[in-house]
């Protein structure tokens, strides 16, 4: 068995073993798919790795390059996302000898962690290979209009809306990150992100709302006979802003029928009705690089200063 970094040639391959191993159901799987999600990224092309047997690839193993700061320090860091092993050569170890291949180059390039948000399926696999659980993710939970609550209450259509202007997110995204300087680890924000990760996106439509002191990016989730409006990113620039986004928000909610309202904590509830706690997915992190006292420091999640965008699958 043969492994190596991958080129853009093995990407029909790799799109192949993602086909056989996962189906055609559980997400897109085209080279449109591919390309956003590991070479357009804005933070950086993706370290991935493929195992071969008679030059045909048969197992894959993508990191996601990303960025978190905190205050003046930028770390480097991976999402551990697409992985595949062909049905045919599963059993062989293939998924453990890509992922700590993967973290050897990574130590070896100088980046600082891995972190990633897997499934109870995957998890004890990566606990079994050094990652460790730092808490499930803090979401806040509002109700939005009783009236949506009687199921049968017709809502209006879903129609996406993106309004983002790059030059007047600027100001807003230095307001932004001065306000969050002082805080736990965040993920740095530009109007190049933003379009990349909520605008462009093949795999979610996302609905965009900007003014001159908020940017808002959610999309509607069908859970059973609920409606969940999830807000994937809320940027504020005050304690004012985030007023004012709140209540973008819980309007938004009601346009389009839904009956629950999921976002990040912040400073201002969404609700006087909302509840916040440990909803979310267990985040998982893996060292390379942080030095110990750093490594430790963010194996508590009240040092994280998360989006939901930040860290949901995508």
């Amino acid at each position: 068995m043969q492994i190596r970094e991958s080129t853009e040639s093995d990407i029909p391959g790799i799109l192949e073993v993602l086909k056989a191993s996962l189906g055609e159901t559980s997400s897109k799987k085209t080279e449109e798919v591919w390309r956003y999600k590991h070479i357009d990224n804005p933070f950086g092309e993706s370290l991935v790795l493929v195992a071969l047997e008679q030059d045909r690839i048969i197992g894959v193993r993508a990191f996601m390059r990303w960025q978190w700061q905190k205050e003046n320090q930028i770390y480097s860091a991976f999402r551990a996302v697409d992985t595949a092993t062909h049905p045919e050569h599963q059993g062989k170890g293939i998924f453990k000898k890509l992922t700590l291949r993967a973290w050897e180059i990574a130590k070896e390039q100088g980046d600082h962690f891995v972190f990633n948000t897997p499934n109870e399926q995957s998890k004890p696999g990566y606990l079994k290979m050094g990652w460790e659980e730092v808490d499930k993710l803090e979401i806040q939970l509002a109700p939005s209009n009783p009236l949506y609550w009687k199921f049968k209450a017709k809502a209006p259509n879903y129609k996406i809306h993106r309004n983002s202007n790059k030059e007047n997110l600027k100001a807003l995204l230095i307001s932004a990150h001065n306000r969050k300087m002082g805080g736990g680890m965040f993920t740095p924000k530009t109007p190049e992100y933003l379009s990349w990760r909520f605008e462009r996106n093949p795999l979610q439509q996302y609905h965009v709302l900007q003014e001159a002191d908020y940017y808002i990016a959610g999309y509607v989730k069908q859970r059973s006979r609920l409606k969940e409006f999830r807000i994937s990113e809320r940027i504020c620039g005050d304690k004012d802003s985030e007023r004012k986004a709140n209540k973008a928000i819980k309007n938004l909610a009601n346009k389009f029928g839904a009956q629950i309202i999921s976002c990040q904590s912040g400073t201002i509830p969404l609700s006087r009705f909302g509840l916040t706690s440990n909803f979310g997915p267990w985040l998982t992190l893996k060292n390379v690089n942080l030095s110990k006292k750093d490594y430790e420091s963010y194996k508590q999640l009240r040092n994280w200063n998360y989006s939901i965008g930040d860290l949901e699958l995508f």
